[in-house]
């Protein structure tokens, strides 16, 4: 009865060890879904004739779609289940890539100490538009265009275990200039 027992729990063990995820496979699971989710927004954008962004959140691995209203508002894309805003489980993180965007680039209208990121030349005497940027969302770092252009960018999905000995898998995103967007991996370092 005792051995019987012992190869029970042994196969049950094997079993359940060869059923589950692996991170690699649910890293890869997590990226799909973010291909398939992008490529359906960008259809989504022209047929709908509706200019839609995406908002990247690395501090908290969350994105978040979005759509411009007529008053040229971006607003949350609340009205479609699959474009709901999403948070990569953990250990999962991400890290957003946007190349030759005027505002990273060093010599724009802020570096000069002019104006400040509210266009004031003194915010102690000059409150124009406060109130309304406060109701206003953060806007879109990618932009899916009704025309069916999409800004070009590299999202890399990251597992970099801490306290584990498996080796760390990346996944990368990538989109030029229209859908589809291309999935690069597992990728074993981030090029």
């Amino acid at each position: 009865m005792a051995v019987l027992a012992i190869i029970g729990i042994v196969v049950s063990m094997v079993t359940f060890k060869n059923f589950g995820t692996t991170p690699t496979e649910e890293l890869e699971k997590q990226a799909k879904r973010f291909q398939v989710i992008v490529d359906m927004a960008s259809d989504y954008a022209v047929l709908n004739q509706q200019e839609i962004g995406i908002r990247i959140e690395p501090k908290t691995n969350e994105y978040v779609f979005m759509w411009l209203d007529d008053k040229q508002n971006w607003q949350l894309l609340e009205n479609e289940v699959a474009f709901a805003k999403y948070q990569l489980p953990e250990p999962f993180t991400l890290a957003l890539e946007l190349d030759d965007l005027p505002w990273i680039e060093e010599d724009n209208l802020f570096s000069d100490g002019i104006f400040d990121e509210t266009l004031s030349f003194d915010e102690d005497r000059v409150e124009i538009g406060k109130e309304e940027e406060q109701k206003k969302l953060p806007p879109p770092q990618i932009l899916l265009l009704s025309s069916g252009d999409i800004t070009p960018f590299s999202l890399t999905m990251i597992y970099e275990p801490e306290f584990s000995e498996d080796n760390p898998v990346y996944y990368q995103l990538n989109a030029e200039d229209v859908a589809p967007i291309k999935r690069v991996g597992p990728l074993d370092a981030i090029p």
